[in-house]
């Protein structure tokens, strides 16, 4: 049960982030049909993997972790650019809907290992 314990907290971390993304970017007024269409264009660093391993992993791991979220919002909000806003709570929402089903960074050795387990 120990072992399970921190899956679990990771897994609820994703949905509490993916619910707050999604809340906060209907608070925001802004279109859906964006957030439909951008939710799932951080996958696209999927392609590196075209590359092999090393490469694949290093461009998905780019894509999804909140560092880049945070990075994008804060250029949004310091260089007074509105419109990277709603990019940034979609791309939170897609990288909290792939925690919270199991898809986590990647490893080198497979596109299969994950900080989260082997998917």
């Amino acid at each position: 049960m120990k072992i399970l314990v921190p899956k679990l907290l990771l897994h609820a971390e994703g949905f509490a982030v993916c619910v707050a993304a999604v809340v906060a970017y209907h608070a925001g007024g802004f279109p859906w049909w964006k957030f439909a269409v951008g939710f799932l264009a951080p996958d696209l660093a999927m392609i590196g993997y075209a590359f092999g391993p090393r490469i694949g992993a290093a461009t998905y791991n780019a894509a999804h972790t909140y560092v880049a979220v945070g990075l994008l919002w804060l250029a949004g909000h310091f260089l007074a650019i509105p419109a990277l806003w709603p990019l940034g709570l979609i791309w939170a929402g897609h990288i909290g809907f792939d925690r919270l089903v199991g898809y986590g960074l990647k490893y080198p050795s497979d596109f299969k290992d994950t900080h989260l387990s082997r998917v």
